[in-house]
Order: C-alpha cells, then sequence, then structure tokens
C-alpha cells in the first residue's frame, strides 16, 4: 500500500486535516465498532436506501455498504477543488450552448467534427433551440480521484443526471446520529442545504412564462427505477411534486399536472429520464415514461427541462478529452483541474499504443457507466485482455485507456479492524442564474483490498465526506 496516497497519514504522521479522528479511532473497541456498524445498517433499512442492480434474478434491490470512517478536506483543499469544479461546469454549459448553435469549437478545429455531431448523444431535435437563461447541464457531477497531497484528476463528467446525492445527505445524517461527539469536537461545513439549493437553481431558471413562483417538479421513470429513492427522498425534502409521465399532459403552450384540484400549470420539470424517453412523438414513440408534446411545449418557451435534451454529448467519454481544450476555448483559462491523460482507439497511434498496453492499462466504452463494460489490466487475467482486445479491435472507436491510476486511501473499517481502501469523489454542482455547490459531495470506497472500481453495482461503498471550516 506504501504506493498509494494515504489521506490520513504523511509518512507515518497523522495529517492536520484527520487529527482529531485518530484518538476516535484509536478508542474504538471492536464490539463498539460492530455494534455501530449494525446500527448503521439497521438505518438505512429503516429508511429503505436501496439500490437495484439491473440483471440480477431475485430482488435486485440492494443495501449499499456504509463506512463509518469519514472522508476529510481540509478548508483550502477543498476552495481549490471547488474553483475547479465550477470552471469545469461552466466550460462544459458553454460547450453545450455552442455545439447546438454555430459549433465555434468545431469551426476552429479544436474538437472533431465527428466526435460532435454523429455522437449518439447528440439531439438534433434540440438543434438550434437556447433554454432558459442558456443553461444545459443543472446538476453537474463531476468524478474525482486523488493520487497525491496536490494531485486530483478529474475521471469523468456527469451532465445528463447524475445519482448519488442522496446517499451524501443520508451519510451526513447517519453520521451526526451515531457520533454526535464527532460534530461537536469537529467543525464541519454542512450539506444538509442541498435540497433548498437544487430547488432554488431550478426555480432560477424559469422559463419566460412564467408568472408568479415556478412550479418545479421532479419527473421519475418510476418505482422500479435503480435510484427512485433517491428521486422520492429529493422531492420530499425539496418540497415538490414526484410525478411519472402519466401524471402530465400538454395543453396548449404550456405543460399541466393533474391535481385533485385540478390541472396545475408547470414550469421546471427536473427529469431523472433519459431523452429518448421524454416525449413519444418527438424520440421513441413507444417510450411510455414521457410526455407526449412535451418537446414542443420547450422549443416554444413554456416549459424548462433541467438537465436539457442532448446534454449528454459533453459527459461522452471520447469528449472528455477536450475539456480542458473547453476551459481555453470559451473561458480563456487555463484549467484547475486536470484530466487523466486518455488514449482515444479511435486514432491509430493511441490505437497502436493501447493495445501494446493492455495489461497496464484501464480501458472503457466511450458510452459506459457504473463500472460495466471495461477492462481494468493490472487486475484482469490473460484471458479477459485477450477478449477484450478482440472487442477493441471490433469497434475501436468505442473505447478510450487512462493509466492505472494509483487512487488515494482513506482508513475504513474492516473485518481485521482499520485498513485503506481505495476512493473516489463526486460534487454535486449545481448550475442556474449563480454557479453553486455545497461543500462535500458522495465519497464512494472499493471495499475489496486492493480493488480500484468504486461503484455500488461492483461492490463499492460509501462514506460520509467532510470538509472542515476555516
Amino acid at each position: 500500500m506504501s504506493a498509494y496516497f494515504n489521506e490520513m497519514y504523511d509518512t507515518g504522521a497523522v495529517r492536520p486535516p484527520y487529527a482529531r479522528l485518530r484518538d476516535w479511532m484509536d478508542a474504538m473497541p471492536t464490539e463498539l465498532r460492530n455494534l455501530k456498524q449494525a446500527e448503521a445498517e439497521a438505518l438505512f433499512r429503516r429508511i429503505g436506501i436501496t439500490f437495484a442492480v439491473y440483471g440480477e434474478g431475485g430482488d435486485p434491490d440492494r443495501l449499499i455498504p456504509f463506512d463509518m470512517f469519514p472522508r476529510v478536506f481540509a478548508h483550502d483543499e477543498w476552495r481549490r477543488l471547488e474553483r475547479g469544479i465550477k470552471q469545469r461546469a461552466r466550460a462544459l454549459n458553454a460547450f453545450l450552448s455552442d455545439v447546438y448553435d454555430r459549433g465555434e469549437i468545431v469551426r476552429a478545429g479544436r474538437i472533431p467534427e465527428r466526435l460532435v455531431y454523429l455522437n449518439e448523444a447528440y439531439e438534433k431535435a434540440v438543434a438550434g433551440i437556447r433554454p432558459p437563461k442558456g443553461v444545459y447541464s443543472h446538476i453537474v457531477g463531476i468524478d474525482l480521484v486523488r493520487t497525491g497531497p496536490d494531485q486530483f484528476y478529474v475521471l469523468e463528467d456527469n451532465c445528463r443526471t447524475p445519482s448519488g446525492v442522496s446517499y451524501m445527505l443520508e451519510n451526513r445524517e447517519i453520521m451526526m446520529r451515531m457520533f454526535p461527539e464527532l460534530f461537536r469536537s469537529n467543525r464541519i461545513e454542512p450539506v444538509e442545504g442541498y435540497p433548498e439549493l437544487l430547488r432554488r437553481t431550478l426555480a432560477s431558471v424559469a422559463p419566460e412564462k412564467c408568472k408568479g413562483d415556478p412550479t418545479v417538479v421532479i419527473l421519475t421513470p418510476g418505482h422500479f427505477n435503480s435510484a427512485y429513492y433517491e428521486h422520492s427522498f429529493l422531492a420530499d425534502l425539496m418540497g415538490v411534486e414526484l410525478v411519472e409521465g402519466q401524471d402530465l399532459f400538454v395543453e396548449g403552450e404550456f405543460v399541466f399536472m393533474r391535481t385533485t384540484q385540478g390541472p396545475q400549470r408547470v414550469d421546471v420539470i427536473y427529469r431523472r429520464i433519459d431523452d429518448t424517453f421524454l416525449d413519444p412523438l418527438c424520440f421513441r414513440p413507444d417510450s411510455m415514461l414521457g410526455i407526449a408534446g412535451l418537446m414542443d411545449v420547450y422549443r416554444s418557451g413554456g416549459v424548462t427541462i433541467a438537465s436539457a435534451p442532448g446534454a449528454g454529448v459533453a459527459d461522452d467519454k471520447a469528449i472528455y478529452c477536450f475539456v480542458p481544450e473547453m476551459v481555453r476555448f470559451y473561458l480563456g483559462e487555463e484549467p484547475i483541474l486536470e484530466n487523466v491523460p486518455t488514449w482515444q482507439c479511435a486514432r491509430h497511434d493511441d490505437l497502436k499504443y493501447v493495445l501494446s498496453n493492455l495489461p497496464e492499462l484501464v480501458v472503457k466504452e466511450v458510452h459506459g457507466s457504473g463500472g460495466y463494460g471495461m477492462l481494468v489490466g493490472p487486475k484482469s487475467s490473460k484471458e479477459q485482455i485477450e477478449a477484450f482486445r478482440a472487442k477493441i479491435l471490433e469497434e475501436p472507436e468505442k473505447y478510450i485507456a487512462q493509466p492505472t491510476l494509483a487512487l488515494s486511501t482513506v482508513p475504513t473499517f474492516v473485518e481485521e479492524g482499520v485498513a485503506p481502501r481505495h476512493v473516489d469523489l463526486r460534487p454535486y454542482c449545481l448550475v442556474g442564474e449563480r454557479i453553486e455547490l455545497v461543500p462535500g459531495g458522495l465519497t464512494r470506497v472499493a471495499l475489496t483490498e486492493g480493488s480500484l472500481v468504486v461503484n455500488s453495482s461492483q461492490g463499492g461503498g460509501v462514506k460520509d465526506t467532510w470538509v472542515l471550516a476555516e
């Protein structure tokens, strides 16, 4: 483990952000730790925090593993991350605004035309439409990894409907219930303001046709969706209605919600369904999840859809390679946060390098997510590597490759006691009239020793994320 940066220890000494946790950790006997872990699990079960793993037999709902050892950032560490995240969110929104209009970045030769306009996430149906306030991606989840005291890298961008924020909030709630003394002895920035911040952000991008206070709703595919708990959780905390497609209808230039008091006009739809299901008259005609005629209302400026249809082209893994260039092109600034070095298999020289170095690389599908469709070379067998080689050769444009980063570790409670485990971080950046984010995010942890895959669908767990106040 010595090759990895341990966020708690620096050459044997405890790093300042974790100073108060050392005594807490040492003073907790195994019996108490086991008791508290069982208590946390019982709380998660009682609240109903589960996620679904598709393709599994039986009941797909699982309890996400929760680790009680918090991850801690010093105030100045977080401020630098915050600046970098906001910068990236601005650049991504500028890119979306551009490629659905004049496409200046493509004309300037900074991004290959085919990567944008032939991308399956590029929605021609919304080209030329300017969303209210010019915002395309309202909730940007930026996945970050750390490799050293000052080394942070962006692993990927999530501009459509990044999930997991309910875990950020519930992790904090459970930690405060179980260890109130920790919060009395540490000055920790709060995250519980997120739902109100999200509601304000969404209300701030209401269309011009909105008169009075905007009506905001969350559109869910329904209770069979893997993130349904989060949809209902956020609707409850925001004080807005959770709706399915059948609860909404289009009449004239507006969208309405069916209520017991009669139709109510809807101004902002925070959609948690994919573009292709939004409107059967515009996208998939067999969609039972969307609202017929929704896109006509959207085009005419009668409703805001958050995030905007077509925003997914900005979080494609091939487009990801060009985000630093977007920062320079649109903002005239140098990127605060670096990308992970990336090889695009669609390029001849990159493909040659990747095929020659597969055992050392991580290879991902350009449109993949959730830890699926990827090869972690150092952890794979010769057979797995050769099978993946054949897939890459068949369709090289579908893959990118990255070096296997030495992800930082955070102390984690395991059966043997406390041990370092690899982590990543997903902060949630809200983009409306202002760009804001709460101090913290979702820390995911690879609970298996040596594993670098933190996704919950692949056996990862979650931790509370602390940002210390000044």
